[in-house]
């Protein structure tokens, strides 16, 4: 259970904490934080949480991450739904706590509320074939840096950096193609509070993280592993 916790935790602060940024402070006149804020708070939501509850439950606060995490045999599959649903948790609840604090603002409207899309939602008018492989290949790359970042050749103490400065680049890279999602449970959670199609092109932000997380834990397993950690 405390593992859990620790995974609601730690995605509610990441969605809060990111979406946090782009519904509240991206924009705001004169002072915005705009697209480069907003990857940097994505990134040090993970950075700080990591290094608060990572010895408690690993640190994953993704859907895509424990399952690329369970593929390296680096997690126990037993674990997953259990991981899942406390991360899907996590995020909706965040949202719905944003969505209470945007709403406290006369004349607020939440548009995208920070979703993710493509199409007309995508920031940059990217297409679905566009939003899809970036989507994976991100995905794929943050899975590597975290295998390797946590793995027993890297320096120790300092794979919550390696995975939080991986995320801001993530999204400095691929806001303006699908305001970046590399996370389901991100993406569910901003899903259900935005006043746009969101919720139908949701299935993409399943889709292509978990294929990508796929491809990095294999990618790692086979290709980039060091010798003495295979077994």
């Amino acid at each position: 259970m405390k593992a859990l916790a620790a995974e609601f935790f730690g995605t509610f602060w990441l969605v809060f904490g990111g979406c946090g940024s782009a519904v509240l402070a991206a924009a705001f006149p004169e002072l915005g934080i705009g697209f480069a804020g907003v990857s940097l708070a994505f990134g040090l939501t993970v950075l700080t949480m990591a290094y608060a509850v990572s010895g408690i439950s690993g640190g994953h606060f993704n859907p895509a991450v424990s399952l690329g995490l369970a593929v390296a045999r680096r997690f126990a599959w037993k674990q997953l739904p259990g991981y899942w649903i406390a991360q899907l948790a996590g995020a909706i609840v965040a949202a719905a706590v944003l969505f209470a604090v945007a709403t406290g603002k006369p004349g607020f409207e939440p548009g995208g509320f920070a979703s993710n899309g493509f199409g007309a939602l995508s920031p940059g008018g990217y297409g679905l074939q566009a939003a899809l492989l970036i989507e994976i290949v991100l995905t794929a790359g943050f899975l590597i840096v975290i295998l390797g970042a946590t793995s027993s050749a890297a320096p120790s103490g300092f794979a919550p950096v390696a995975i939080g400065l991986a995320l801001t680049l993530i999204h400095l890279v691929s806001i303006p193609v699908t305001n970046t999602s590399v996370n389901p449970a991100r993406s569910t959670g901003a899903a259900l509070f935005a006043e746009t199609a969101a919720l139908p092109q949701l299935w993409l932000f399943w889709v292509a993280p978990l294929v990508g997380a796929v491809l990095g834990a294999l990618i790692w397993s086979f290709l980039l592993m060091p010798e003495e950690r295979r077994t």
